[in-house]
């Protein structure tokens, strides 16, 4: 294995419950809410988003489609907030942090000559998400769909993935935790899939399911 291309959430990052964190946030600007209200209208921004996130290929396109997320938390909400406000809440409430063993992993594989690269459908923002995690300095690349043009399960965003890894299909694998973008993606790139089920979820067959991604370190 030259190469490993990696998803990000679900996979590197997982996101903290948003709702509680909501509900202090908008505390501390003065407006009460329930945390059934709150999820609630997380729950909206969130199906928006992934509908929309390829929108935001750039930091306009990203400041956009933020106002847009915070509209509907908002409107959900119905509080007395002007959108700036609410938005500056949504996101001081949206916190990812990297699962307990990735770190180790990443630079486990590392020594070992593996280059990494995260491919993930995600819009320009996860490169700030890597950054506050502190896995960006663990990575050798990272693709995105909003930037390429493209996502995942196209064979595309993974051949740009391992233009960027130095490897070719042959030499690499894919994890991830999503078995149409990840699995059937990796698949139909010629790329070896590795299934990460941290719930136990079992993997189809022929598949290599791993409980964390401490199962990609070669024994």
């Amino acid at each position: 294995m030259r190469a490993a291309l990696l998803d990000a959430l679900g996979t590197l990052v997982e996101l903290e419950r948003p709702w509680p964190h909501l509900v202090a946030e908008l505390r501390a600007r003065g407006v009460s809410v329930s945390e059934d209200d709150a999820r609630r209208a997380m729950l909206a921004e969130m199906a928006y988003y992934r509908q929309n996130h390829d929108d935001a290929r750039d930091r306009a396109g990203l400041a956009d489609l933020r106002r847009r997320c915070a509209g509907i938390v908002a409107a959900e909400l119905g509080v007395a907030l002007p959108v700036p406000d609410v938005e500056d809440a949504m996101l001081a409430a949206i916190r990812f942090r990297p699962y307990p063993e990735v770190p180790g992993v990443l630079r486990a594989l590392r020594e070992r000559g593996v280059r990494l690269v995260v491919v993930s459908n995600w819009d320009v923002s996860l490169h700030d998400v890597l950054e506050r995690t502190r896995l960006r300095a663990l990575l050798d690349g990272v693709v995105t769909s909003a930037e390429f043009g493209a996502a995942k399960p196209d064979p595309a965003i993974f051949a740009q993935a391992l233009e960027l890894a130095g490897a070719g299909a042959g030499d690499a694998v894919h994890a991830g935790d999503d078995l149409e973008a990840d699995v059937e993606g990796a698949r139909a790139a010629g790329i070896e899939p590795v299934y990460v089920a941290r719930a136990g979820e079992p993997a189809p067959a022929g598949v290599r399911a791993v409980a964390t991604l401490a199962g990609l370190i070669p024994s």
